[in-house]
């Protein structure tokens, strides 16, 4: 017996509508295990070609699978419209109340997830299943607690389209895959890659789901939740997602704003406990320098430390 699982998308106006049924046909048709359900909510009003899209969404993915030959395959889409644009927070939220099932795996809009994705992860969080130890090793019977995981990611890699359309890629971020190497990670770097995880459903909404309001670091302020509950974290090394950068994708990543951002979520990490005085004040004059640097200074230090990561790993 193997566990059903919900895929949960979100998308909103300035998504594109070729990105995005990219993103839909790469977490259902071209996996090599396929979800039961796919919902999608859409974060307030969106343009007409959008709205076409997810209109004909449902039409499109049986026919998907109908041309593959797997029509009994073909997963149960859910269409959540929102009247206004609240955040992804907000969005991912309300997706969640209506996911079946308690493994739920994230996918952004924009985003490919490689077809062999849900099948390296999801066993991780299956009740049923033997899983890896806190290591990463793939034998024993089962991580330190003897029990499956709550969350999953992996590492994912950066790509590019040209005028063509051609994907090029591009540097592959990784992370620690567990134990105490990726505890410590977690307090000065966000341990996951929120676009490549998948997670238990229930221990999500007993922490409260998505922090809302709260700015642009949700998913870490949700890891953040985790962590201190005892939820059980893990990475894969292999790249399963790839990434998409766009030209403002660095320097979206600075300037007053993201640093007054920053500097709100060490605050908040330091007053929950999850760092030390020490930790935060590392954290203070890492972060800042980070955001408020040149957009390309902090491009070239952002890619330097991803290919020494990567090389160490």
């Amino acid at each position: 017996m193997t566990d059903r699982f919900s895929v949960l998308m979100s998308v909103y106006a300035n998504d594109d509508v070729e990105h995005f049924r990219r993103a839909i046909l790469s977490n259902c048709v071209e996996q090599t295990r396929v979800p039961s359900q796919m919902v999608i909510v859409r974060d307030g009003p969106v343009p007409a070609p959008l709205q076409a899209c997810l209109d004909s969404l449902p039409a499109m993915v049986a026919d998907a699978f109908d041309r593959a030959g797997r029509v009994d395959e073909t997963p149960d889409m859910t269409l959540l419209p929102l009247g206004t644009n609240a955040g992804l927070a907000h969005a991912l939220n309300v997706g969640l109340t209506r996911c079946r099932y308690d493994i739920v795996a994230r996918a952004d809009s924009d985003d490919i997830s490689l077809p062999d994705r849900f099948a390296r992860e999801i066993p991780l969080l299956e009740s049923h299943r033997a899983v890896a130890d806190e290591d990463g090793a793939d034998s024993g019977p089962a991580n330190a607690t003897g029990k499956p995981y709550d969350i999953v990611g992996s590492a994912i890699r950066e790509f590019t389209q040209n005028e063509r359309g051609d994907e090029l890629l591009g540097q592959i971020r990784t992370l620690p895959t567990g134990g105490g190497a990726l505890m410590r990670y977690a307090r000065s770097q966000s341990p996951l890659n929120h676009p490549s995880v998948a997670f238990r459903k229930s221990a999500v909404l007993e922490v409260g789901g998505y922090p809302e309001g709260i700015g642009r670091f949700e998913d870490y302020l949700l890891w953040e939740r985790l962590i201190l509950h005892g939820a059980r974290l893990r990475n894969l090394d292999d790249p399963l997602v790839l990434y998409r950068v766009d030209a403002g994708a660095y320097q979206r990543r600075g300037g007053f704003d993201m640093w007054r951002e920053e500097i709100r979520l060490q605050r908040r990490f330091h007053r929950d406990g999850f760092t030390t005085t020490e930790q935060f004040l590392r954290n203070v004059a890492i972060r800042s320098a980070y955001r408020l640097l040149p957009t390309g200074i902090r491009r070239f230090g952002y890619r330097l430390v991803t290919k020494l990561r990567g090389r160490r790993r």
